[in-house]
């Protein structure tokens, strides 16, 4: 798939993405590379970093994104995953942000083939900047916080007592703004788990609870990354509640289900061909800039969602700003509360990233300055809910890194069967959350 420009629309995954300087950082050897050992649980790795000191600081923001177009292909990514994912029965949601976010940090852990594979897992340019675009994309989204709400948290959790390097450290906090904690995961992986969930439960507006069931985390444990992303915005052009009504929703030619169905008659930006119809839902907006939006991706045919699914990377042209025009259309949106817990280590091991998991090949070295650590989990929760007002969105991921072992009459846009949406960042073009509906009551 070829690289998207980050200015224009194309789907927009965030691949927060690594690599810290225009070269990738250089491994020191174990026995002289400077390191960090966790004393106990209650101490963090603080580091604060000067504005000035960062060589963005001196990159507008309109460079900095056309740098992101070209050290990072985040679309890629998240259509990869979601046609790895998509054969799982029933709704869909999740967050190809977050996702990717917590793999960047694990990214700058990694070294050899494992790095290779993780980066063309991944879609990361590994000749450019990718750590500080990342960074640079990641202020960028969580400036835009005067009509609605958007939170990213990013946290790095540490067997006391274990030494990291110290430049995967700073990286991390440098660039992604995670802080290393101290965890026990040997004595006390409970208290571990239940410490952690709690950071991603108060990252979320207590969205997403238990990200980490009991199991996946234990005494081989040696260090967890997180990442959390909330959001909640109003609509630009909000549904009355009064127009709100039972209306059915077919899951299949044959069978439907009556759902709370919102109505509204207006202006929105519109398209179709002849196997599918979009439409963009604005959130309301900073000053004059249109920032996020929700699109709707639905099929014409009841039954005809598989198709659409078959090639996801017809998206990115579907959505191409130039194929919208501004019509007249009587939007009928079923209301929407989706959860969805996921274990994503198969669906990346299906797209390469073998090594990783792999307990005699994989390498990450530039975490501890030695090769005996291997990841066991990426485990992932999301939420949505839909409702007259707007949109209330949250996610978590994380990675478990353990010992080795319109004029015209009014077109009609009624989502009354299985459909596609997402919500995105229109100033970047990044995909926050990607879902999927068969049926609106699961």
């Amino acid at each position: 798939m070829s690289k998207i420009n980050l200015q224009k629309i194309g789907l927009l995954l965030v691949l927060f993405v690594a690599a810290c300087s225009s070269t990738p950082p250089t491994q020191k050897s174990p026995s002289v590379e400077p390191a960090i050992e966790i004393q106990d649980e209650s101490e963090t790795h603080e580091k604060e970093v000067s504005p000035a000191s960062s060589p963005t600081s001196l990159i507008t923001q309109e460079q900095q994104m056309e740098n992101n177009a070209v050290s990072i292909n985040p679309n890629a990514f998240a259509l990869d995953l979601y046609a790895k994912l998509k054969d799982k029965p029933g709704n869909l949601f999740f967050s190809p942000y977050s996702i990717s976010s917590a793999l960047a940090m694990t990214y700058a852990g990694a070294s050899g083939n494992t790095k290779t594979q993780m980066a063309k897992t991944l879609h990361f340019d590994v000749n450019q900047n990718i750590h500080q675009d990342f960074s640079s994309l990641n202020k960028s989204l969580t400036a835009q916080s005067e009509a609605y709400q958007l939170n990213i948290a990013n946290a790095l959790w540490g067997q006391k007592g274990l030494a990291f390097l110290i430049e995967f450290v700073d990286l991390n906090h440098e660039y992604y703004g995670a802080t290393l904690k101290s965890a026990d995961f040997k004595g006390a992986t409970e208290t571990a788990r239940q410490t952690i969930n709690q950071w991603v439960a108060d990252q979320t507006e207590n969205k997403i609870k238990e990200l980490f069931v009991p199991g996946i985390l234990n005494q081989q444990t040696r260090l967890v990354l997180t990442n959390a992303i909330y959001f909640k915005g109003n609509w630009q052009f909000p549904f009355e509640p009064e127009n709100t009504s039972e209306l059915p929703f077919h899951l299949s030619t044959d069978s439907k289900v009556d759902v709370p169905t919102m109505y509204r008659e207006g202006e929105f930006k519109y398209m179709e061909n002849q196997d599918l119809q979009i439409i963009e839902l604005p959130y309301q907006k900073n000053d004059s800039q249109q920032s996020l939006s929700m699109l709707v991706i639905l099929p014409r045919k009841v039954d005809g969602l598989s198709l659409v699914e078959e090639k996801p990377e017809q998206w990115l042209s579907y959505i191409e700003p130039q194929r919208f025009k501004s019509e007249k259309v009587k939007v009928y949106l079923p209301k929407l509360q989706l959860e969805s817990a996921l274990q994503l280590k198969d669906a990346l091991e299906n797209l390469d990233m073998l090594d990783a998991f792999d307990l005699g090949n994989a390498d990450f070295s530039a975490l501890t300055g030695k090769k005996n650590l291997a990841l066991s989990a990426v485990v992932h929760k999301a939420f949505v809910e839909v409702n007259e007002e707007g949109t209330e969105a949250g996610a978590a991921t994380g990675v478990v890194v353990t010992l080795r072992g319109i004029l015209p009459p009014p077109i009609e846009f009624r989502a009354d069967h299985p459909f596609i949406f997402l919500i995105k960042d229109n100033r970047s073009d990044s995909i926050l959350f990607l879902g999927r509906v068969i049926d609106p009551l699961m």
